[in-house]
């Protein structure tokens, strides 16, 4: 019985791992997508991110509003992050 609960443990913590780095390299390609030079890569990585309510998320979205030139694709970096302030307050 001993083993087989060290084995679950061991598989549980692997997969915690597992699912840790996968969901830390998803949000680094939506982060990398938000300057992408194609605007609906853009507008895919602000749906992802405006799911993703957090302080860094938020500092990522102020740099993409003072970059981004197109003015709905800003206004909607705006909606979002007012959104995620709302949140996080």
């Amino acid at each position: 019985m001993g083993r087989m609960t060290n084995m679950a443990t061991l598989g549980f913590l692997g997969g915690a791992a597992v699912g840790a780095l996968v969901w830390s390299m998803q949000m680094q390609r939506f982060r990398r997508d938000l300057f992408n030079p194609q605007p609906l890569r853009r507008l895919a990585a602000l749906g992802y991110l405006s799911g993703h309510p957090t302080f860094d998320t938020a500092r990522v979205l102020r740099d993409y509003i003072g970059w981004e030139r197109r003015i709905v694709l800003r206004r909607r970096g705006e909606q979002v992050l007012r959104r995620i302030e709302a949140h996080l307050h």
